[in-house]
């Protein structure tokens, strides 16, 4: 295993993390069958979660999940 290998396995490994813990922190959208119904008025009239505590953990969220998803296909094209 070389030295960047290494360096990249161990960034994968600490992003799936933040990724994780971002996800889990997060609050759910709706509450069963009978949000969904009634939750797709309130995303398109209102309570956008765009500032605050949502909104930075969707953009950590989404950040974290472009960053697995780069080191692993980097990891893999450069070392098989």
């Amino acid at each position: 295993m070389g030295t960047l290998q290494i360096i990249l396995m161990v960034i994968l490994g600490l992003c799936s993390i933040i990724m994780i813990i971002s996800i889990l922190l997060q609050s759910s959208n709706s509450a069963g069958l009978s949000g969904s119904i009634a939750g797709g008025a309130e995303q398109l009239f209102g309570k956008k979660k765009s500032k605050g505590y949502d909104g930075i953990l969707s953009k950590i969220t989404v950040v974290a999940a472009v960053l697995f998803i780069c080191l692993s296909l980097a990891i893999v094209t450069l070392f098989n």
